[in-house]
């Protein structure tokens, strides 16, 4: 029973910290400025979702997966902080804000933010990748196995709560408040990019070297 409890407090606490859906809000919030409730609503499930299919994916097949096409986690940390880069210089350039959505392309929009960047690499990072792999081999029985994927859907059900709940937030602030917050959150997202950038480079060049 203790090993179990062990189990789930490690799965929820880590899957919680990594996915981080405080740190994802600011940014869904700044993309989603311009759209009604319920797009916003439409766009924070849909990213969910995916995020979700993809760690359960990558949990039962993450590593095959990497081992198939020749790829590591390292590699997949560096391609991340490139994207976390050039959304965080758009940010700290106030550019997506000024980014006004029309009527007939909301629907376009929403299906591709809801995509990238939030689901993935935002919400379902290298960091959530990893650790679902490394807990899925971890997880001794069925038991684990299902505490490991109900963790999964309490934090990622957590995120999508979290992520609704930005609407009220966007109306508290105001347009120079959204504009503020997102030069600040830009500046910390370029920063966030540089550590996984360095994260994933060092340990392939430390490889170089070695060989």
């Amino acid at each position: 029973m203790n090993e179990i409890l062990t189990f789930a407090l490690l799965s929820f606490t880590s899957f919680f910290t990594l996915i981080n859906p405080l740190g994802t809000m600011p940014i869904f919030m700044t993309m989603t400025t311009d759209l009604d409730h319920k797009s916003r609503v439409k766009t924070a499930k849909k990213a969910v979702i995916v995020a979700f299919i993809t760690i359960v994916i990558f949990a039962f097949s993450g590593q095959l997966l990497f081992n198939f096409f020749g790829i590591s986690v390292n590699s997949f940390r560096i391609v991340g902080g490139v994207i976390f880069f050039l959304m965080g210089m758009d940010m700290l350039q106030a550019r997506l804000g000024k980014v006004k959505v029309k009527e007939s392309e909301v629907k376009k929009y929403v299906n591709d933010i809801s995509i990238t960047p939030l689901a993935i690499p935002m919400i379902c990072g290298p960091g959530a990748i990893t650790n679902a792999i490394v807990l899925m081999e971890d997880a001794s029985g069925v038991g684990q196995i299902i505490i490991l994927f109900a963790s999964i859907f309490v934090v990622l059900l957590l995120t999508y709560l979290i992520l609704i709940s930005s609407t009220k937030i966007i109306k508290f602030l105001g347009e120079t408040g959204n504009n503020v917050m997102m030069r600040l959150m830009g500046l910390i997202v370029m920063v966030i990019a540089v550590e996984f950038f360095f994260s994933g480079l060092k340990p392939i060049i430390l490889d170089i070297l070695n060989h």
